[in-house]
């Protein structure tokens, strides 16, 4: 019998913040399969988890993912590459009978690395068990940090990545809120952008939400021109 692969969302980074259901499965499953950006680098949501049970005891599969954006071929022959090594691991962990769990930052339905293998998988095996443990996101968890409310009634909110920055604008128009989310690199356009509608004072910044080193900044011009953390968003809330 194939096993069951659990795909876990562990929160923004408190463990607190981690589900009791998660942290059930977490304990009772013996295989922990946990995403990494850089081969050298370590894994944010493996660090989470470590905080809460042992994995002494587990068997921890490595999933590297080189999270470049280019039309290079030969970077993406790379990812696809490393993604189809992930796929054969976790088929051959879940063909011996053995469930398994795949670890994420945040929910495992917001912008993941986990939806990179889920097609994937189910093409190779359309029978799969996979359930997905959602998660406290770090959209959520920002906000209440802030302590301000995404939307009321009949508010409208839009999720952005950065990378839509050049179309911040006219979303604004539209939406009562919007969460620009890992706007370290962007930073200084949008704040333009927010001071040309006279809406600078209606945006927080929080980075590294629920880190020890989290931070909210409710005057934004201060951070003009300055170096921001990767894990970065932007609430414009008017």
């Amino acid at each position: 019998m194939t096993g069951t692969l659990y795909v876990i969302g562990v929160g923004p980074g408190d463990p607190e913040l981690m589900t009791l259901k998660a942290v059930r499965i977490l304990k009772t499953v013996k295989c922990i399969c946990f995403p990494k950006g850089r081969e050298e680098g370590s894994s944010m949501a493996l660090d989470i988890v470590k905080k809460v049970i042992s994995v002494d005891n587990k068997e921890l599969v490595e999933a590297y993912f080189p999270m470049r954006k280019t039309k290079a071929s030969a970077h993406a022959c790379e990812l696809d590459t490393k993604w189809n090594e992930t796929v054969k691991r976790v088929l051959g962990i879940l063909d011996r009978g053995d469930d398994m769990v795949f670890i994420t930052i945040g929910d495992p339905t917001i912008y993941s690395t986990f939806f990179y293998l889920y097609d994937r998988l189910l093409e190779l095996n359309p029978l799969l068990s996979i359930e997905i443990i959602p998660g406290i996101s770090s959209i959520t968890a920002s906000a209440a940090q802030a302590g301000i409310s995404l939307g009321l009634a009949d508010e409208r909110i839009a999720i952005l990545p950065a990378t839509y920055a050049n179309d911040i604008g006219m979303v604004v128009e539209h939406f009562d809120t919007v969460i620009l989310m890992k706007v370290h690199k962007v930073f200084d356009q949008v704040l333009a952008m927010l001071d040309a509608r006279g809406l600078t004072g209606k945006a927080v910044y929080v980075s590294r939400t629920g880190m020890d080193d989290g931070q909210v900044v409710r005057d934004i011009g201060t951070l003009r021109g300055k170096e921001l953390n990767y894990f970065s968003m932007l609430i414009i809330r008017k």
